[in-house]
């Protein structure tokens, strides 16, 4: 297995994982995230594969299989000025197609893209875990992830 930088033939491939990640939200939210639907269109994914600030990922088998993904975007995050400027690798989107799962595959993706980030000068690597996503949870704690800060809502009906 290999990881490198997702390919435009690698879209359609990448397409089938991104529903796979949608359909695990939409079955925590059901009131925010739309069944059979995927995060991106195919015309995103072709802008976005050659783009540096937003490098996606791929873990690829020997036959260029790709089997995982990790969606990464370079971030400035100085909300005010009295927080220090640094630059942030976010992950936007992480996942292991649901027939590898457990063969180590995301830690892989994972590693790859902290070592990315430090070539890239960055002083964090950060994501997003939706809450009722245990197992996402789970695994980034185990790759040594600490939460940061959190996002809490009301939902008003």
């Amino acid at each position: 297995m290999i990881i490198r930088r997702a390919k435009e033939a690698d879209i359609k491939r990448i397409m089938e994982l991104l529903g796979q990640v949608l359909e695990i939200h939409a079955s925590i939210r059901p009131d925010i995230f739309v069944s059979g639907t995927t995060k991106y269109s195919e015309d995103d994914l072709k802008e976005m594969v050659p783009d540096d600030e937003k490098p996606i990922f791929v873990a690829a088998d020997d036959r260029d299989y790709c089997m995982g993904y990790a969606f990464c975007q370079l971030k400035n995050p100085a909300f005010t000025s009295t927080m220090v400027p640094h630059k942030s690798l976010y992950i936007d989107d992480l996942c292991v197609d649901e027939k590898y799962r457990g063969e180590h595959i995301g830690e892989k993706i994972f590693e790859y893209v902290k070592k990315e980030a430090k070539k890239l000068g960055c002083y964090e690597v950060t994501l997003c875990v939706w809450n009722g996503n245990d197992a996402a949870e789970h695994f980034y704690e185990k790759m040594g992830m600490t939460t940061k800060e959190r996002v809490m809502e009301i939902i008003l009906e």
